[in-house]
């Protein structure tokens, strides 16, 4: 049966995720912005904490470990490649690696743009995908480290999943990144269609992750560079599809 995976709000606007299989007892996380709410969560289940997977190094994603390895004494994984940055790590990742944990395979991808070392983690069997900061909902992370070329080719990694693979990203920036979506392809109906849906969870305070990896294809401006709805909506109507990429990332980035 496919693992049980909890949402937990952290910070302002951060998401932490719990997997729990119910079979074992076993329970993982992804990311620790905090502690508390993380706690909160295990303890209104009972569950212990066994795992923290980490996708990259920035505080708003690590900060809460410490009060986490105090309390359960969990194993941390994390990249090979960024483990200088990361807390210590009881196992080192690499792209392309396929592990198992809580019972079912995980496969891991370098999603490096946002910084150099990002990975995200899929579990096929859940049909789950965990990005954080790469792939976002209708939107992707700032290229604070990478360049577009690595984004790029890192959403392209991912967008070859199933559609119907749930992805967990890690921040409530969806209504935002849809408000900017719809300045580039605003005869997109079904992002229309998304933003009324995306509105109206705001408006009753629900979280509007995860989302299924076809819907972000049909909606995410940063998975259709490639179409020419895109590169029109962007001015670029002959542009490669790397050049619609980087402009549509500046036109987030000043939006």
């Amino acid at each position: 049966m496919p693992l049980e995976i909890v949402t937990v709000p952290c910070l302002s606007d951060n998401y932490a995720y719990l997997l729990h299989n119910a079979e074992t007892g076993e329970t993982a996380l992804v990311d620790a912005p905090e502690a508390d709410p993380i706690r909160v969560a295990l303890d209104e289940r009972g569950w212990g904490l066994d795992h923290v997977l980490l996708t990259h190094h920035h505080w708003d994603h690590v900060d809460g470990l410490a009060d986490l390895q105090e309390a359960f004494k969990p194993k941390v994984w994390g990249a090979e490649l960024d483990a200088e940055r990361l807390p210590d790590l009881d196992y080192s990742l690499t792209d392309g690696e396929s592990v198992t944990l809580l019972g079912e395979e995980m496969r891991v991808f370098d999603v490096s743009g946002h910084t150099l070392g990002h990975i995200a983690f899929y579990l096929p069997a859940s049909g789950a995908l965990f990005t954080a900061d790469s792939l976002m909902a209708m939107g992707c992370g700032r290229l604070f480290e990478g360049t577009p070329a690595q984004m790029m080719a890192s959403l392209a990694k991912l967008a070859a999943l199933p559609d119907a693979t749930q992805v967990y990203s890690g921040h409530e920036y969806t209504a935002h990144n849809a408000h900017f979506a719809l300045t580039v392809e605003p005869g997109n109906a079904d992002l229309q269609a998304r933003m009324a849906a995306i509105t109206a969870a705001r408006e009753a305070d629900e979280p509007t992750v995860p989302s299924a990896l076809g819907t972000e294809k049909a909606t995410n401006p940063f998975l259709r560079a490639h179409m020419d709805s895109v590169k029109a909506g962007i001015g670029l109507p002959s542009g490669s599809d790397l050049e619609v990429f980087t402009a549509v990332r500046e036109a987030r980035n000043n939006f």
